[in-house]
């Protein structure tokens, strides 16, 4: 059987592949209690989903899309004051509880600079120009949540945030599998040998992305027992904003007149969180443990769902 039809047949049933991989991550993490051990494989496993999209991606092109300014305004008004106005409206509805909107501050405040990219692609969205911005998102979500924070819940929220698991997920999650693709891609065009072995590699994304999401439900879930109750204040938050967030982006991406795949781009970074980056900062919050990590890993695991929704849907998105 030729590679495109396999790659073809893996496209067309990723949401039967996603479901089932989610289906199993959750059976697991029932019937092994010490499944949280697989914590470790979530970083290998996004770096090889992002590898193997970037792949899919003519990165020859990120010159040009780093310098597509409409796009790049549409995606920071998207992300850095629609959101946070969103935000804003949600943790009303929260209880004044500190710890508890801390965790949610942190994780919906944070764009997605990993496997945004790869949903996008999965998405019909412009994949490229999404790449492209991931160092400009990374640097102003840096900059900006210490002063969301603080004028959210105060001045003294500033020094929550450190620099270093940022740079160390960027180093990790986009440098490395970026520099590795764009390797491959500049041997395809020299090697026959490599051009086969980049067009058997063409059909990894939809089964790493089933792996990501079987390694992190494995992972994650086991975290939600000890603060169960906490988890149960943020999800009906979390589901309103993987419902409004999206349709918030496509509203700014219309407004801004982007063509339809960079408008699903915008609407697909709107709504996808930094949340496996944002943990470990989070975790440096005095007290954090339990409250804190399971009220990022319940929007982790909202966020998943919803991207397999997403893919079917957004794709529909016309400007």
């Amino acid at each position: 059987m030729k590679l495109s039809p396999i790659r073809e047949a893996l496209e067309q049933n990723q949401i039967a592949l996603y479901f089932i991989s989610v289906v199993l991550g959750l059976a697991v993490s029932w019937a092994w209690p010490g499944s949280g051990a697989l914590e470790p494989l979530i970083n290998p496993a996004l770096a090889m989903m992002l590898f193997v999209t970037f792949l899919q991606v003519p990165l020859a092109d990120l010159g040009k899309a780093f310098t597509d300014v409409r796009f790049l305004s549409a995606l920071a008004v998207g992300n850095f004051i629609v959101v946070p106005l969103l935000v804003a409206v949600l943790i009303i509805f929260l209880p004044a509880e500190p710890l508890l909107v801390i965790g949610v501050l942190f994780v919906l405040l944070t764009p997605c600079v990993d496997y945004v990219v790869t949903f996008s692609h999965l998405g019909r969205a412009d994949a490229k120009s999404l790449l492209a911005s991931t160092p400009l998102l990374l640097l102003a979500q840096m900059a900006l949540l210490p002063l969301y924070l603080g004028a959210f819940i105060g001045d003294d929220a500033a020094a929550l945030v450190q620099p270093g698991p940022f740079f160390h997920a960027f180093a990790l999650l986009i440098a490395g599998p970026l520099l590795l693709a764009a390797g491959f891609q500049v041997l395809e065009r020299r090697a026959k040998a490599a051009k086969i072995g980049v067009a058997a590699l063409g059909i990894l994304p939809v089964p790493a992305t089933a792996l990501v999401l079987f390694v992190v439900i494995c992972s994650v879930v086991p975290q939600l027992g000890p603060a169960i109750s906490s988890v149960m204040k943020v999800v009906p938050i979390y589901v309103a904003f993987a419902l409004v967030a999206p349709v918030a982006g496509w509203l700014v991406a219309r407004t801004f007149s982007l063509p339809s795949d960079q408008g699903r781009a915008v609407a697909f970074s709107a709504a996808t969180r930094n949340s496996l980056v944002i943990l470990p900062l989070a975790l440096s919050v005095p007290g954090a443990i339990p409250v804190i990590p399971a009220v990022i890993v319940a929007q982790t695991l909202v966020e998943l769902l919803s991207e397999l929704v997403y893919i079917r849907v957004i794709p529909r998105f016309r400007i």
